[in-house]
């Protein structure tokens, strides 16, 4: 089997608090304690809702931010331990492409510098010719006129600046793209367009997404395999057929249920989660999930659950599959939803 391109070992990434004199407080535990690899080519979707940390390992793994703990490896080898120059090579094999197509463009840039500044920085590109013919490949690329490089982020539509944005990403020639909720600021039909964007940009070159969303329909278009995310944890894994057929975490079920049926007539059981999402300050003892989910029984309230394999590659952190099957509500796949 070959190694993944990306391997993410028990991550790690607390937040201080601090009290009214300074001194910490506690910390936030916006992830804690996350696993997952990511094979060339493939494409991993991180759902789950807003404040359970996805961004923050997106951005963990791309090292914008240093880790508390875990570790982080780029084709075999180890990246969260290295220094900002033995890192510098690394980083182009890693971009990403941020939620908001306006801000993360410099307004007072054009086009043309934008997308110059990458290749000239990863020493892509010799000459100016050289540079504008790698802009024109960009443009072309992203489907975008090659004048568009003359004009300045504002003269564009928020769809034409994420396809700055992704061409951007592309620039550096990376192996990995990190999407951190690339789509959910546009409109529907613009969101499609840039989903069958990326679907055929991976295609062609071979990258691997980390596909950071809380839209599922997006996500069972174009993923591979998903991870679910809750309260810095990750509640379960699969690839995508295994996780919208037959969920095996309540939590997971709760988020299918919310998805719109696209067939009209089709009906499904809408799963309320009550109470809010508790403060990763000071998260539940035992399965965080235990003070929403409608099948938390004392095992769940003492002791944290961890990720066992269930078959067909699907991984599931619940005490719900102890149970004998005639016991467990989740047995018999998505019924529930």
């Amino acid at each position: 089997m070959n190694a993944p391109l990306l391997s993410v070992t028990d991550l790690k990434k607390h937040f201080a608090v601090r009290g009214s004199r300074g001194a910490a407080a506690g910390f936030v535990r916006a992830v804690d304690g996350v696993s997952f690899e990511i094979a060339r080519g493939e494409t991993l979707s991180l759902v789950g809702e807003s404040g359970c940390g996805k961004s923050t390992v997106g951005r963990a793994v791309l090292r914008l931010s240093d880790i508390t703990a875990g570790e982080i490896v780029l084709d075999g080898r180890r990246i969260d331990d290295l220094s900002a120059s033995a890192f510098r090579p690394l980083r182009r094999r890693m971009q990403v492409v941020f939620q908001d197509p306006f801000s993360s463009l410099n307004p007072r840039l054009r086009i043309k510098a934008t997308l110059a500044e990458p290749i000239r920085n990863f020493g892509l590109a010799r000459t100016a010719a050289q540079i504008e013919e790698k802009i024109s490949e960009l443009l072309d690329t992203v489907r975008l006129p090659r004048d568009a490089a003359k004009r300045f982020p504002h003269e564009f539509s928020g769809g034409q600046r994420q396809r700055i944005g992704i061409a951007r990403a592309l620039a550096a020639k990376p192996d990995l793209i990190i999407c951190d909720e690339a789509v959910s600021a546009l409109d529907v039909s613009v969101k499609a367009q840039i989903v069958n964007l990326l679907q055929d940009l991976q295609k062609e070159l071979g990258l691997a997404l980390l596909f950071i969303s809380h839209d599922l329909a997006i996500v069972e278009h174009m993923t591979h395999r998903v991870a679910v995310m809750y309260l810095g944890k990750i509640v379960e894994t699969a690839k995508k057929r295994e996780i919208f057929a037959s969920p095996k975490h309540p939590y997971t079920f709760a988020l299918l249920s919310a998805v719109p049926v696209p067939e009209p007539g089709n009906m499904r059981t809408r799963i309320v989660l009550k109470g809010d999402v508790p403060s990763p300050i000071n998260p539940p003892q035992g399965c965080r999930f235990n003070t929403r989910c409608p099948y938390a029984f004392d095992r769940c309230r003492s002791e944290e659950p961890a990720l066992r394999d269930l078959g067909e590659g699907q991984w599931a952190a619940c005490h719900l599959h102890d149970l004998p099957e005639a016991e467990n509500p989740l047995s018999g796949g998505g019924h529930a939803v």
